[in-house]
């Protein structure tokens, strides 16, 4: 199979690429792939900016490229608000400072100036681009992000585990077009075009056929200059979709497929090759422009990407990272001990990442010892991009109605990280969602809730015209996207404990998720232990009374717990499950019902956890 691609050109009229057909079964999805020929590519916007002169550059040996690369956008087209739309920056005296980043207007701004006098540029993202997207976003199912990736010039990007959120079926259509099977058509005589920029995931076949459900590769060109992108997603996203999202899909380890696909491009003689995978590292600062390769660098990376980066093939040139939402330019060797560039900027667009990637036409491979990357902030000091101010306009009229309805009140900020691992939004929403529960059947008693289910905080001040401590549907959106159902099942007590276990052992040992409780259960976490002995047992209450191991309890959680996301195989055993109403809803009713303007809720205690350090 041979998945080809022209780089696009300032100028063309537009002809979008095709992977899938809008609609496919899933049954047919690896076997359109497969049957692909090679095509011309996508063409370009009229609007998209020129990449430079292409007649004053390429007549040595060798040529530099620039890849332009981000990561984890989440539909982020206005600038985020609060923490998530800051960037920490290290000052020359030692300080750090924090930088308002973000925003598709001044994305699209900071690219569209580092591709001038760049004749060579390509742009591609490693994943999570759709998915756990604000309202203006997500509302629409992510058309709005996917036509501004169209006007910024994305030319390639992986999928990440948020792009099968909705299913395969929906990526399909959020690659080829087509209106929405439910929702339909957002204007009259105008129909979603679907992304002219091919995603690609090698490492995700058709459970059934064994066939990719996307193309697994795609290779710029241009001017005799080739470079081939592999991508790749977390072997583990079913561990963290909803079990609906993957249904019929199988993930395989992503070295083993960058290597696969490694060869094959090698084998048509593309020599030159950036991976685009969907797991990421920590480093050792949060700032950044923090140099990991310095002598003074520290401890550098670690996390997952180490060990993939030191198992992918030194045939691939350059790696470019997502999902863990950090900063990081660093090198990492391969298995033959070289250096190789490893790259993550951030997320929400806040950053990008300008690679220099210099082309020997000689051997046509990357001169990796040239190599160079830097991240640099998508400062809001510049002028936005006026086409991506437009399009947010023409977005908002259409969400504004549902968008800035009120739902609640609240007398102060209400956050989702605390200064334990419980939460006082946490504690909000899993009490939300037992109310639901007990709305639909009396006999609930505890609902649990995934603290990365909770993607923003709930702010006092006003985000438009509502005034301060007024929580709008939109804002509630912001907080809860994913439009999980809010489910019942039975767990015997013996069962709860090894669900509450499960969040500091087993596939959480390392990276610990602790759930966040709904009012009635109370426990000790004891950090100074080891796994599941850090839960301890004898301290877990349910409205003051010891579990008995043989009951059973009724308990609420979203569809993605209950279906064993997150590491909790346990509650994937529940019994008798009830599948309720859409947890958004239940987390508006909620706060309807519970405040007003009078009378605000305010942020819960977050102390139904005694934590031990």
């Amino acid at each position: 199979m041979s998945a080809t691609s022209q780089s696009r050109k300032h100028g063309k009229s537009r002809r979008a690429y095709r992977v899938l057909v809008a609609g496919a079964g899933l049954a047919t999805i690896g076997a359109l792939v497969a049957a692909l020929p090679a095509v011309a590519g996508p063409e370009k916007h009229d609007n998209h900016s020129s990449h430079g002169n292409h007649s004053s550059h390429g007549k040595g040996s060798t040529v530099d490229v620039q890849l332009l690369s981000f990561n984890d956008f989440h539909g982020n087209l206005e600038a985020p608000t609060g923490s998530s739309g800051e960037v920490t920056e290290n000052l020359p005296d030692g300080t750090t400072q924090k930088v308002k980043a973000g925003g598709v207007e001044y994305l699209a701004s900071s690219l569209r100036t580092a591709r001038k006098g760049h004749p060579y540029s390509v742009t591609a993202a490693a994943g999570d681009l759709i998915g756990a997207s604000p309202l203006l976003s997500g509302l629409f199912h992510d058309e709005p992000t996917v036509e501004a990736m169209n006007k910024l010039d994305l030319d390639v990007t992986g999928v990440g585990n948020h792009e099968f959120d909705e299913g395969a079926v929906e990526l399909a259509r959020i690659q080829n077009g087509g209106c929405h099977p439910k929702d339909g058509c957002y204007e009259k005589g105008r129909k979603f075009k679907g992304a002219d920029y091919p995603y690609l995931a090698a490492n995700v076949t058709n459970e059934k056929t064994g066939k990719p459900v996307l193309a697994p590769y795609w290779v710029w060109k241009e001017k005799g200059v080739k470079i081939g992108f592999i991508g790749v997603t977390l072997e583990g996203t079913p561990n963290i979709v909803s079990a609906e999202g993957v249904k019929g899909l199988k993930f395989h380890d992503e070295i083993e497929t960058v290597n696969k696909y490694a060869d094959i491009l090698q084998k048509q003689g593309v020599k030159s090759i950036v991976a685009l995978i969907h797991e990421g590292g920590v480093p050792a600062s949060a700032s950044y422009n923090y140099d990991c390769d310095s002598p003074s660098g520290g401890s550098g990376i670690s996390g997952p990407i180490v060990d993939i980066a030191k198992g992918i093939s030194p045939k691939v040139d350059a790696l470019v990272t997502g999902h863990t939402h950090n900063a990081y330019a660093c090198t990492i060797p391969d298995p033959a001990g070289n250096p190789r560039m490893v790259t993550s900027a951030s997320s929400f667009g806040r950053l990008y990442t300008d690679t220099t990637l210099t082309y020997d036409r000689r051997t046509n491979d990357i001169v990796r010892t040239s190599v160079k990357s830097a991240n640099h902030v998508v400062n809001r000091t510049q002028t936005p991009a006026k086409d991506m101010t437009d399009l947010i306009t023409q977005w908002n009229k259409l969400a504004a109605p549902i968008a800035n309805w009120p739902v609640g009140y609240i007398s102060a900020d209400i956050n989702r990280t605390g200064t334990t691992p419980e939460s006082p939004l946490g504690d909000l929403i899993a009490d939300a969602q037992l109310a639901h529960a007990k709305a639909l059947d009396p006999k609930a008693v505890v609902a649990l809730m995934n603290p990365g289910g909770i993607r923003a905080d709930l702010v006092y001040a006003a985000s438009g015209a509502e005034g301060n401590g007024v929580v709008t549907y939109g804002e509630g959106f912001t907080v809860q996207p994913f439009s999980n159902t809010v489910n019942l099942i039975d767990l015997t007590g013996a069962q709860l404990v090894t669900a509450l276990q499960q969040q500091v052992s087993g596939a959480n040992a390392a990276s610990i998720k602790i759930l966040q409780i709904s009012g009635g259960l109370t426990y000790t976490l004891d950090l100074t232990k080891a796994g599941a002995d850090r839960v301890v047992v004898d301290s877990i209450k349910l409205n003051g009374a010891a579990l008995d191991p043989a009951a059973t309890y009724r308990v609420a959680t979203n569809n993605f717990l209950a279906g064993g996301g997150d590491g909790f195989a346990e509650l994937g055993k529940g019994k008798n499950t009830l599948v309720g109403g859409d947890d958004l809803k239940a987390f508006t009713d909620y706060l309807t019902a519970n405040s007003s303007a009078a009378a605000p809720i305010a942020p819960p205690k977050a102390d139904r956890i005694t934590v031990v350090k």
